[in-house]
């Protein structure tokens, strides 16, 4: 039996604008399509795959396992095939003048996230950045103080659509002169005992990034105080950097730090903590053409990172 033919780009990135969207009615308006003819690609998809996409709710749809796992296969390849046939001038006309009001965690925000805006910022968009935690930067969506918002914790809110921009993978690190004083070997075979009394760099004083990683990896509690507590992970890189101790950092913030031997990996798990940032929207900024073009931008340039 041959196999069915490959659905065609239309239907897929109309799967897309309504698997993003939450709605048959934002994703029309997203594709300047009238709602019937969503609804009808849809089914014609949903028909050539031989499975449901969606769940149809009182108010929009909700996407089915076979609709999430369609999603992650295709979401990259179209998000890079629409930067690709963007042109530089439809890019200038989308955003020159305009404002997009950004959100996220001060340190992912500023690290990673402004300087991969440049491209968006030299076709004439204006940004303006906040930062903060992710309820009361989820309020500001709401309220539509924020176009876009970075969030550590995916939202639950209704009439909120999140998508998985980002893997942060958390390492253990330390200066070189540590690490000589703690060998991976050690660690390997006497577990974290032996990091009990040097001394702690972290976020909060609970402890949880620090916490996570020693019960993801180590399997154990890690009580005690920290030597250190600020809350901006790059006081904790600036201060461990310095030699004042140990901490559990995300490896984005570490990267050039480790290129240049000032920090060292003191413990290479096989299954490292990861936490997904996500990337949270209204589904009507879909309709808005250069926080559709800020929201591709960032999808398609998360790979990279």
């Amino acid at each position: 039996m041959s196999a069915p033919p490959a659905p065609s780009l239309d239907l897929l990135r109309t799967f897309l604008a309504v698997y993003r969207a939450g709605s048959m009615t934002a994703a029309a308006t997203a594709l300047a399509l009238a709602q019937p003819t969503v609804t009808a690609q849809i089914r014609t998809l949903e028909r050539d795959l031989g499975r449901a996409l969606f769940t149809r709710l009182a108010r929009g749809v909700a996407p089915t396992p076979a609709a999430d796992d369609l999603a992650q296969r295709v979401a990259g390849p179209l998000d890079e095939l629409a930067a690709a046939v963007t042109t530089a001038d439809g890019q200038q006309d989308r955003l020159t003048g305009r404002t997009v009001y950004l959100a996220g965690p001060a340190e992912f925000t500023a690290a990673v996230v402004v300087p991969s805006l440049a491209p968006l910022l030299r076709h004439g968009l204006t940004a303006r950045i906040r930062f903060g935690l992710p309820d009361p930067l989820l309020d500001a969506l709401t309220n539509r103080n924020a176009d876009l918002v970075v969030t550590s914790t995916r939202p639950r809110r209704p009439g909120i659509v999140a998508e998985p921009l980002y893997d942060e993978e958390f390492i253990l690190v330390a200066t070189p002169e540590w690490a000589q004083r703690l060998p991976a070997a050690d660690l390997d075979q006497h577990g974290p005992e032996i990091l009990r009394k040097v001394p702690i760099l972290a976020y909060a004083d609970n402890l949880p990034i620090i916490r996570r990683y020693w019960r993801h990896v180590f399997g154990v509690p890690r009580g005690g105080n920290a030597a250190l507590v600020a809350p901006d992970l790059r006081a904790v890189l600036a201060a461990t950097i310095a030699g004042a101790g140990i901490s559990v950092l995300p490896h984005y913030l570490c990267r050039e730090s480790l290129a240049h031997q000032r920090l060292t990996i003191l413990h290479t798990p096989s299954d490292p903590p990861i936490n997904t940032l996500w990337l949270a929207r209204l589904p009507t900024a879909d309709a808005v053409a250069h926080v559709a073009a800020v929201r591709d931008h960032l999808l398609a340039s998360a790979p990279r990172w």
